[in-house]
């Protein structure tokens, strides 16, 4: 699986063999910086990434590789959502704010610690990534920028999609007045939804040429492995409301809480 070159308001992935357009530096503070006048985001990804551990030199190294490959992703879907807010007539994209933490880290939604895995907290509108997941999903997908790891930070964000066109507060208001059986049904009708606006995202990344038809097939499995189908869908459901996003482009065919069966 190959890795992704995306560009977008956080500038560029490298991709294997490939020589990038724009280089990533350092600034004189330290701190990852970009050379291009879209260094603002990089800035949005908060959180405990300035510690350090030591290398195999003896010298200390930062997550930065974890976290510019965050903020590049993050970054393009950025572009995406704020391209189809306006298509849709909605106020302006809400940029989310992404926290890497190691850990536990307390949350507007409560105290939170690794063992949730990548989080999206509604209360303060943040998507939460523990750096020792991430660590794990770097060393076990090869080569690191893959599809699948593009994948758990997207289907976060578009959690936070989910609350900003105000689909959260329509699924916990409907939640109260049913039993426990239709309650299962519907938090999976959320959950596919975002595996659909992950697929949106991604339909737009196809049109850059990208993605291959591989990435996909390799990618998407693996990234939704992280769920359970109890809460998220089955395997047959994420896969067919993803490729469902990725074909339309169109956030308004991924209403999985108004279809008969999703």
């Amino acid at each position: 699986m190959r890795r992704l070159i995306l560009g977008g308001a956080a500038g560029l992935v490298l991709a294997a063999g490939c020589a990038p357009t724009q280089e990533v530096t350092q600034n004189t503070s330290g701190r990852t910086a970009q050379a291009d006048p879209n260094q603002a985001f990089v800035a949005r990804v908060v959180g405990d990434t300035e510690k350090v551990m030591p290398d195999i030199s003896g010298r200390t190294a930062s997550a930065a590789p974890n976290k510019e490959f965050v903020a590049r992703v993050v970054g393009d879907t950025e572009d995406v959502w704020d391209a189809l807010f306006l298509t849709m007539g909605n106020p302006p994209y809400p940029r989310p704010k992404v926290v890497m933490f190691s850990g536990t880290v307390v949350t507007a939604c409560g105290l939170k610690s690794a063992a949730v895995g990548p989080y999206y907290c509604q209360a303060d509108r943040k998507v939460y990534l523990d750096t020792g997941f991430l660590s794990k999903v770097f060393h076990r997908d090869d080569p690191p920028g893959a599809f699948s790891q593009a994948y758990l930070i997207v289907y976060e964000i578009s959690h936070h999609v989910q609350n900003a066109l105000g689909t959260t507060q329509q699924f916990e208001h409907t939640q109260s007045g049913l039993e426990e059986r239709q309650r299962n049904e519907s938090r999976v009708r959320f959950a596919l939804q975002a595996d659909c606006y992950t697929g949106v995202w991604a339909h737009f990344v196809q049109k850059r040429n990208l993605l291959s038809p591989a990435d996909i097939e390799e990618g998407v499995p693996a990234a939704q492995a992280v769920g359970d189908a109890i809460t998220h869908g089955t395997a047959a459901q994420r896969i067919w409301w993803f490729k469902h996003g990725l074909t339309t482009g169109a956030p308004q065919q991924c209403d999985t809480l108004a279809v008969s069966q999703p």
